[in-house]
């Protein structure tokens, strides 16, 4: 007597293929979303703190951070360093200077967050009562210097922050400036694994989870 031999038929294998591919795409689809809301993120965040920075200059006549009658001038400033005022030199390039410029800007309503405007050292070590957060959970600062890995001389510049994958902050460069590392508004940060990131000067996407880090030239 024969056995009825039992499987899988192709029409259910193609069924279960058809499955595994749907799930497959669902989460890749997913993880590119992702990825896309973090660059917009952090260019939403740049771009935001670039134009506080331009509505206080025009409010104020002087720069976050080294604006010198700021606890005369906007209510909450008193409890930062200097006791809240900056030292009015024209340029964000001191620890309070760097500490400050957050406090005066949310004072005055022109960015959200509460900061205690204490010294930040120029070295993206700031605590978060301090410098605000990137998408990727280090700290950005705004400050004047050459940080910028292609900059030949001295610029106010938004610090982007750590931690921010290459092929992250190479997309995030051609969407808002020319893509290439070293040049335009939008470059590495010569402080953060700069060699790891790049190659002839160009983003090293081959290394896709390196973490690095990025400049916008105000």
């Amino acid at each position: 007597m024969k056995r009825k031999q039992s499987g899988f038929t192709l029409v259910e294998i193609a069924i279960v293929l058809v499955i595994v591919g749907l799930i497959l795409g669902g989460v890749l689809k997913g993880q590119e979303m992702i990825s896309n809301a973090k660059v917009r993120n952090v260019i939403d965040q740049s771009t935001a703190f670039q134009t506080a920075v331009y509505a206080f200059q025009d409010r104020f006549r002087a720069l976050p951070g080294d604006f010198s009658n700021a606890a005369a001038s906007i209510n909450g400033v008193s409890s930062g360093a200097n006791g809240g005022n900056g030292d009015g030199n024209g340029f964000i390039n001191a620890d309070n200077d760097r500490g400050l410029f957050w406090l005066h800007l949310s004072a005055a309503g022109f960015i959200t967050g509460n900061f205690d405007g204490q010294p930040a050292p120029n070295n993206l070590n700031c605590p978060q009562t301090t410098c605000p957060r990137n998408a990727f959970g280090s700290a950005m600062m705004f400050s004047y210097g050459r940080a910028a890995s292609g900059a030949t001389t001295n610029a106010h510049e938004m610090r982007l922050g750590r931690n921010v994958p290459v092929n992250v902050l190479s997309e995030i460069d051609r969407k808002t400036d020319d893509g290439a590392a070293e040049t335009g508004s939008v470059q590495l940060d010569r402080g953060v694994n700069r060699n790891q990131c790049r190659s002839s000067g160009q983003y090293d996407i081959s290394r896709d989870t390196q973490d690095c880090g990025g400049v916008r030239i105000l």
